[in-house]
Protein backbone atom coordinates (compact mmCIF):
# COMPACT_ATOMS: atom_id res chain seq x y z
CA UNK A 1 0.00 0.00 0.00
CA UNK A 2 1.02 3.39 -0.43
CA UNK A 3 2.22 5.42 2.10
CA UNK A 4 -0.65 8.58 2.66
CA UNK A 5 0.92 11.55 2.66
CA UNK A 6 1.30 14.16 5.59
CA UNK A 7 0.73 17.23 4.92
CA UNK A 8 -2.78 17.69 5.88
CA UNK A 9 -2.11 16.12 9.09
CA UNK A 10 0.88 18.24 9.69
CA UNK A 11 -1.14 21.16 8.77
CA UNK A 12 -3.74 20.19 11.77
CA UNK A 13 -0.86 19.21 13.75
CA UNK A 14 1.09 22.69 13.37
CA UNK A 15 -2.40 24.61 14.70
CA UNK A 16 -2.87 22.39 18.12
CA UNK A 17 1.19 23.43 18.48
CA UNK A 18 0.03 26.86 17.94
CA UNK A 19 -3.13 27.24 20.27
CA UNK A 20 -0.73 25.58 23.15
CA UNK A 21 1.97 28.20 22.61
CA UNK A 22 -0.42 30.57 22.60
CA UNK A 23 -2.29 29.07 25.60
CA UNK A 24 1.13 28.49 27.47
CA UNK A 25 2.70 31.97 26.92
CA UNK A 26 0.10 34.68 25.66
CA UNK A 27 -3.01 33.66 27.53
CA UNK A 28 -2.29 35.77 30.71
CA UNK A 29 -0.17 37.69 29.01
CA UNK A 30 -1.23 39.79 25.63
CA UNK A 31 -4.94 38.12 25.88
CA UNK A 32 -5.67 39.22 29.31
CA UNK A 33 -4.51 42.79 28.59
CA UNK A 34 -6.66 42.84 25.30
CA UNK A 35 -9.69 41.30 27.43
CA UNK A 36 -8.84 44.40 30.07
CA UNK A 37 -9.85 46.93 27.12
CA UNK A 38 -13.08 45.11 25.98
CA UNK A 39 -14.01 44.64 29.35
CA UNK A 40 -13.17 48.55 30.58
CA UNK A 41 -14.64 49.41 27.09
CA UNK A 42 -18.22 47.73 27.98
CA UNK A 43 -18.21 48.60 31.48
CA UNK A 44 -17.92 52.18 30.17
CA UNK A 45 -21.13 51.79 27.96
CA UNK A 46 -18.10 51.73 24.67
CA UNK A 47 -18.42 49.66 21.45
CA UNK A 48 -15.49 47.38 20.53
CA UNK A 49 -14.97 48.40 16.81
CA UNK A 50 -12.96 45.99 14.67
CA UNK A 51 -11.52 46.71 11.11
CA UNK A 52 -9.54 44.10 8.81
CA UNK A 53 -8.85 44.25 5.35
CA UNK A 54 -8.72 40.69 2.82
CA UNK A 55 -8.62 37.52 4.87
CA UNK A 56 -8.68 39.63 7.54
CA UNK A 57 -12.28 40.96 7.44
CA UNK A 58 -13.46 37.44 8.35
CA UNK A 59 -12.03 37.75 12.01
CA UNK A 60 -13.99 41.09 12.30
CA UNK A 61 -16.99 39.09 11.17
CA UNK A 62 -15.96 36.54 13.72
CA UNK A 63 -16.64 38.70 16.61
CA UNK A 64 -19.96 40.20 15.26
CA UNK A 65 -23.12 38.97 15.53
CA UNK A 66 -22.94 35.14 16.44
CA UNK A 67 -24.28 32.70 18.61
CA UNK A 68 -21.73 32.96 22.01
CA UNK A 69 -20.15 36.22 20.74
CA UNK A 70 -20.56 39.84 22.44
CA UNK A 71 -23.22 41.99 21.34
CA UNK A 72 -21.43 45.69 21.59
CA UNK A 73 -19.20 45.11 18.73
CA UNK A 74 -19.12 46.73 15.59
CA UNK A 75 -17.46 45.47 12.19
CA UNK A 76 -15.87 47.74 10.40
CA UNK A 77 -16.67 46.71 6.88
CA UNK A 78 -15.55 48.55 3.90
CA UNK A 79 -16.52 46.76 0.61
CA UNK A 80 -13.28 47.56 -2.11
CA UNK A 81 -11.22 46.42 1.15
CA UNK A 82 -12.91 42.68 1.14
CA UNK A 83 -12.94 39.85 -0.84
CA UNK A 84 -16.21 39.75 -2.77
CA UNK A 85 -16.24 42.79 -5.29
CA UNK A 86 -12.84 42.48 -6.94
CA UNK A 87 -10.01 40.13 -4.63
CA UNK A 88 -6.86 41.81 -6.79
CA UNK A 89 -7.83 45.23 -6.47
CA UNK A 90 -8.69 44.57 -2.67
CA UNK A 91 -4.82 43.87 -2.29
CA UNK A 92 -3.75 47.24 -3.72
CA UNK A 93 -6.50 48.90 -1.58
CA UNK A 94 -5.91 47.97 1.58
CA UNK A 95 -2.10 48.80 0.91
CA UNK A 96 -3.34 52.67 0.77
CA UNK A 97 -4.41 54.97 3.56
CA UNK A 98 -7.48 56.76 2.19
CA UNK A 99 -10.52 55.42 3.14
CA UNK A 100 -10.80 57.03 6.38
CA UNK A 101 -13.78 59.41 4.74
CA UNK A 102 -15.94 56.25 4.32
CA UNK A 103 -15.36 54.42 7.45
CA UNK A 104 -16.01 58.04 9.06
CA UNK A 105 -19.71 58.61 7.35
CA UNK A 106 -20.97 54.80 8.47
CA UNK A 107 -19.13 54.16 11.73
CA UNK A 108 -19.02 56.90 14.94
CA UNK A 109 -15.63 56.42 16.97
CA UNK A 110 -16.13 57.89 20.58
CA UNK A 111 -13.57 58.24 23.51
CA UNK A 112 -15.26 55.26 25.41
CA UNK A 113 -14.51 52.80 22.55
CA UNK A 114 -12.22 50.55 21.25
CA UNK A 115 -10.45 49.27 18.67
CA UNK A 116 -9.38 46.08 17.74
CA UNK A 117 -7.12 46.15 14.11
CA UNK A 118 -6.51 43.11 12.25
CA UNK A 119 -3.75 42.90 9.82
CA UNK A 120 -1.38 39.74 9.66
CA UNK A 121 1.64 41.78 8.25
CA UNK A 122 0.85 44.81 10.25
CA UNK A 123 2.17 47.02 7.48
CA UNK A 124 -0.47 48.35 4.80
CA UNK A 125 -1.71 51.38 5.10
CA UNK A 126 -5.64 50.74 5.60
CA UNK A 127 -5.20 48.83 8.97
CA UNK A 128 -2.22 51.22 9.85
CA UNK A 129 -4.68 54.61 8.73
CA UNK A 130 -7.45 52.99 10.57
CA UNK A 131 -5.70 52.48 13.92
CA UNK A 132 -4.00 55.99 14.10
CA UNK A 133 -7.13 57.49 13.28
CA UNK A 134 -8.81 55.33 16.35
CA UNK A 135 -5.62 56.67 19.11
CA UNK A 136 -6.34 60.12 17.66
CA UNK A 137 -10.25 59.69 19.13
CA UNK A 138 -8.75 58.75 22.19
CA UNK A 139 -9.60 55.14 21.53
CA UNK A 140 -7.40 52.14 22.85
CA UNK A 141 -6.24 50.10 20.13
CA UNK A 142 -5.59 46.05 20.23
CA UNK A 143 -3.64 44.72 17.26
CA UNK A 144 -3.77 41.13 15.90
CA UNK A 145 -0.50 40.71 13.22
CA UNK A 146 2.08 38.15 13.18
CA UNK A 147 5.10 39.33 14.85
CA UNK A 148 6.99 36.80 12.76
CA UNK A 149 6.35 38.54 9.39
CA UNK A 150 6.83 41.75 10.78
CA UNK A 151 10.27 41.09 11.73
CA UNK A 152 10.88 38.81 8.33
CA UNK A 153 13.20 40.39 5.53
CA UNK A 154 10.30 38.61 3.32
CA UNK A 155 7.56 41.01 4.00
CA UNK A 156 7.14 43.03 1.03
CA UNK A 157 6.96 46.53 3.36
CA UNK A 158 9.67 47.60 5.12
CA UNK A 159 8.02 48.89 8.06
CA UNK A 160 5.44 47.53 10.34
CA UNK A 161 4.01 50.61 12.22
CA UNK A 162 0.67 48.61 13.48
CA UNK A 163 3.31 47.19 15.87
CA UNK A 164 4.26 50.60 17.27
CA UNK A 165 0.91 51.80 17.00
CA UNK A 166 -1.04 49.38 19.24
CA UNK A 167 -1.24 49.65 22.72
CA UNK A 168 -1.87 45.76 23.03
CA UNK A 169 -0.34 43.04 20.31
CA UNK A 170 -1.96 39.77 20.15
CA UNK A 171 0.50 37.67 17.92
CA UNK A 172 -1.02 34.92 15.69
CA UNK A 173 2.13 33.07 15.61
CA UNK A 174 2.04 32.84 11.96
CA UNK A 175 5.29 32.47 9.46
CA UNK A 176 6.20 35.21 7.13
CA UNK A 177 3.59 34.44 4.28
CA UNK A 178 1.01 33.22 6.35
CA UNK A 179 1.08 29.54 4.63
CA UNK A 180 2.91 26.88 7.24
CA UNK A 181 3.11 23.66 5.01
CA UNK A 182 5.01 22.20 2.46
CA UNK A 183 3.22 19.76 -0.10
CA UNK A 184 5.37 17.58 -1.65
CA UNK A 185 5.37 18.45 -5.49
CA UNK A 186 4.65 21.91 -5.03
CA UNK A 187 6.71 25.55 -4.71
CA UNK A 188 3.54 27.60 -3.30
CA UNK A 189 3.53 26.73 0.84
CA UNK A 190 0.06 25.92 1.69
CA UNK A 191 -2.08 25.85 5.10
CA UNK A 192 -2.38 29.26 6.11
CA UNK A 193 -2.80 29.74 10.05
CA UNK A 194 -3.49 33.23 10.34
CA UNK A 195 -7.91 32.72 9.92
CA UNK A 196 -7.98 29.85 12.47
CA UNK A 197 -5.51 31.17 14.96
CA UNK A 198 -6.84 34.49 15.20
CA UNK A 199 -10.14 32.96 15.39
CA UNK A 200 -9.32 31.54 18.22
CA UNK A 201 -7.54 34.23 19.65
CA UNK A 202 -10.34 36.96 19.66
CA UNK A 203 -12.46 34.42 21.22
CA UNK A 204 -10.53 33.55 23.88
CA UNK A 205 -9.98 37.59 24.49
CA UNK A 206 -13.94 38.07 24.45
CA UNK A 207 -14.41 35.38 26.74
CA UNK A 208 -11.99 36.37 29.24
CA UNK A 209 -13.52 40.02 29.21
CA UNK A 210 -17.19 38.58 30.17
CA UNK A 211 -15.40 36.84 32.89
CA UNK A 212 -13.27 40.00 33.56
CA UNK A 213 -17.36 42.07 33.58
CA UNK A 214 -18.85 39.51 35.50
CA UNK A 215 -15.99 39.73 38.13
CA UNK A 216 -17.04 43.63 38.32
CA UNK A 217 -20.69 42.82 38.95
CA UNK A 218 -21.62 43.48 35.45
CA UNK A 219 -23.36 40.91 33.04
CA UNK A 220 -21.99 41.01 29.71
CA UNK A 221 -24.42 41.09 26.40
CA UNK A 222 -23.91 38.10 24.54
CA UNK A 223 -25.72 36.70 21.62
CA UNK A 224 -27.62 33.07 21.57
CA UNK A 225 -27.81 30.71 18.28
CA UNK A 226 -31.32 32.25 16.19
CA UNK A 227 -31.26 28.55 15.68
CA UNK A 228 -32.45 27.33 19.13
CA UNK A 229 -36.01 28.08 20.91
CA UNK A 230 -36.25 31.05 22.31
CA UNK A 231 -32.92 32.80 20.23
CA UNK A 232 -35.10 35.02 17.91
CA UNK A 233 -36.20 36.67 20.84
CA UNK A 234 -33.45 37.14 23.06
CA UNK A 235 -31.57 38.47 20.08
CA UNK A 236 -33.72 41.14 19.19
CA UNK A 237 -33.59 42.93 22.40
CA UNK A 238 -30.13 43.36 21.51
CA UNK A 239 -30.20 43.82 18.48
CA UNK A 240 -32.45 46.76 19.01
CA UNK A 241 -30.72 48.07 21.56
CA UNK A 242 -27.20 48.28 19.31
CA UNK A 243 -28.58 49.40 15.70
CA UNK A 244 -28.09 52.84 15.81
CA UNK A 245 -24.58 52.93 16.59
CA UNK A 246 -23.91 48.85 14.30
CA UNK A 247 -25.07 49.69 10.91
CA UNK A 248 -24.33 46.31 10.03
CA UNK A 249 -27.20 45.08 12.43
Amino acid sequence: MTARPDAARAYLRRLVELLATIESDDLDGPIDAAADVVASTLAGGGLVHVFGTGHSHLLALELFYRAGGLAAVDPVLVESLMLHVSASQSTLDERTGSHLDEIGRRHDFRAQDALIVISNSGGNGAPVEVAEFAKSRGLPVVALTSSAHAASDRGRAGDFPLLHIADVVLDNRGVPGDAAVTVGGLEAPMGPTSTVIGAAILNAVAIRAAERLLAMGSTPEVFVSANIKGGDEWNTVLIEKYRGRVGAL
